[in-house]
């Protein structure tokens, strides 16, 4: 990992060359997801089938053969490990009590006038969930996104997964079951994307698909974005830890090694003003690297994007963690509390040297999809607020348009719009 310091001249420039993300959306990649998705859009079921064929190795006879009945889900809830069972069905039950406090209420008051001003609370009418699939096993992220959108009251719930060769995780079907999905399609890629945007003869089109994918269902989303919502286009993984060199250097090592195996272009950063401690962190990775599973994914995201940042105090470290307004932020001090003010701008923020990243990811309850390459600055975990929208209540009494009406003919004669200022003003006129 780079060894940076604030109080060089140089660390603005080292933390930006550090922290930069070329997105690998490239024209190839837009091209050729433009083309399925025209080609999904115009030949529909048709043409799921053949990408299916190509890219899963999946033939079917029709896009209704590579839908999972209900009753595949619950046999798979039935067939797995008891443990597994019992840590999914706590997850989402934590995920569902967290979810819970998010809901909107619809709301209306009337002013002095008489006029009736609110808001109408509404869920979307149907959501599609895209989960990684194949051997990877992200029952996770069924649970992620699917509960929220449960929560809000979304009426239908659409899953698309990818089984390569025909191999599905139970795992991920029995989350399926417990988030309470109802239809999965063992379809993926741009592909899945455009079926769900555009819909075809078998596979409804959404209102808004939620869900990570790989580069190709990310550039997907962001060229479908308009025609259906989207929750984000996300970046590789980020976490920042903020330390005060009282947690265990083990404890520190593994959070970092916690994003750094997701894929090499992940960041891992801590941030610390003692240096000794920077160096006993160091040591822990180096002894604990070689027995990990990913260390090959770890080391080479470590050495490319990863770093150890010496900072003037704790506030330093967290005016540090502004600027990049990280995916998770550890604030793994005695007193997080105190810190926390200070903090603006993270997608999920961990306090205290008990809170390790990986309790999010999982079962604390808050949303592990969470807004990364800085976006942090202006966006938020996703919610059940992402499955609901919200209307305007606008009603006007007789004694109160006199003078709604009179200032919104001025208003717009002063745009120079006559048709809206006689649509105000055709009411103050006596019947």
């Amino acid at each position: 990992m780079q060894r940076l310091d604030t109080r060089q001249a140089d660390f603005d420039s080292q933390l930006e060359q550090l922290t930069a993300w070329q997105e690998t959306l490239d024209r190839e990649v837009t091209q050729t997801v433009s083309a399925i998705l025209q080609d999904v859009a115009g030949r529909g079921d048709e043409a799921v089938l053949e990408y299916t064929a190509r890219f899963d190795r999946l033939q079917a006879g029709s896009v209704a053969e590579l839908e999972i009945a209900p009753a595949r889900l619950e046999s798979a809830l039935q067939r797995i490990e008891p443990a597994h069972r019992e840590a999914l069905e706590y997850a989402a039950g934590r995920i569902r009590s967290y979810h819970d406090h998010q809901l909107q209420q619809s709301w209306q008051y009337l002013d002095a006038g008489g006029n009736l001003l609110g808001q109408k609370i509404t869920p979307l009418e149907r959501a599609g969930i895209y989960v990684p699939g194949g051997k990877a096993s992200y029952p996770s992220s069924v649970l992620m996104n699917a509960l929220p959108a449960k929560v809000a009251g979304v009426d239908e719930i659409v899953m698309v997964v990818p089984a390569p060769g025909g191999e599905l995780n139970d795992l991920v079907l029995a989350a399926a079951a417990i988030a309470g999905v109802d239809r999965v399609f063992t379809i993926g890629g741009a592909q899945a994307v455009a079926a769900l945007a555009y819909g075809t003869r078998t596979v409804p089109a959404v209102d808004k698909i939620v869900g990570p994918g790989n580069i190709y269902v990310a550039a997907a989303k962001r060229q479908v974005f308009g025609r259906v919502g989207i929750d984000m286009v996300a970046g590789p993984s980020e976490i920042l830890v903020i330390c005060d060199g009282a947690t265990d250097p083990d404890w520190v090592a593994m959070d970092l090694f916690s994003q750094a195996e997701h894929d090499e272009n992940a960041q891992s950063i801590l941030l610390c003003p003692d240096p000794a401690y920077l160096d006993q962190v160091q040591a822990s990775i180096d002894r604990l690297l070689p027995g990990m599973e990913r260390a090959a994914i770890i080391r080479a995201a470590l050495a490319g994007r990863g770093a150890m940042i010496r900072t003037r105090d704790l506030a330093d470290a967290v005016a540090v963690s502004n600027r990049l307004a990280p995916e998770h932020l550890e604030l793994s001090v005695r007193d997080p509390e105190a810190l926390l003010p200070l903090v603006r701008h993270a997608g999920a923020i961990f306090m205290g040297s008990y809170t390790s990243e990986a309790l999010g990811d999982y079962c604390a309850g808050p949303n592990h999809v969470l807004p990364t390459s800085r976006s942090a600055r202006f966006s938020s975990p996703l919610g059940v607020y992402d499955f609901q929208k919200r209307s305007s209540l606008i009603m006007c009494s007789e004694p109160g348009v006199q003078e709604l009406g009179r200032m919104a003919s001025v208003l717009a004669r002063g745009e120079a719009l006559t048709a809206h200022a006689r649509s105000a003003e055709l009411r103050l006129e006596p019947k």
